[in-house]
């Protein structure tokens, strides 16, 4: 094999061609700008499929709490009858008027009961008052709208 003749004493180095290197980055430029679109459609499809979740939930969440309060409706139901049963199994011992008198006293000791729990649970409950007063604590550079001195 015969080697090229090199002329002088500096070997030939390949010319750039500039419509590869054009080519590389339109094609880079190409591929990010894929990437950015399928990443932008990506992201809406994410934000209409936890949309469409929300509504689900909403609307379970709504016959759950619809549930809830026929439940609330049927219980009162209860004890409004379990009371007039009571109060025509004392009207034997006793007359009606006096029976019906002992089942009001009943059902106002248990409303007495469940207010004073209520209220001290109530007072128990710290985070409103602590909230204000952590506000309060925030130094004046904080909050926006006022002026520092």
């Amino acid at each position: 094999m015969t080697e090229p003749h090199v002329h002088g004493s500096h070997t030939a180095q390949p010319t750039p061609n500039l419509d590869t290197d054009r080519g590389q980055d339109n094609s880079l430029g190409n591929l990010l700008s894929e990437v950015t679109r399928d990443l932008s459609t990506l992201m809406r499809q994410e934000l209409e499929l936890a949309k469409a979740e929300l509504r689900e939930s909403g609307t379970r969440a709504g016959k759950g709490a619809g549930m809830f309060g026929g439940a609330a409706v049927a219980g009162h139901f209860v004890l409004l009858f379990l009371s007039l049963a009571l109060m025509w199994g004392l009207a034997e011992l006793m007359g009606l008027g006096w029976a019906s008198v002992v089942v009001a006293v009943l059902w106002g000791i248990i409303a007495a009961v469940l207010a004073l729990t209520g209220k001290k649970e109530m007072k128990s409950i710290k985070g409103l008052p602590q909230t204000a007063e952590t506000a309060k604590e925030i130094p004046p550079t904080l909050k926006p709208g006022e002026h520092t001195p």
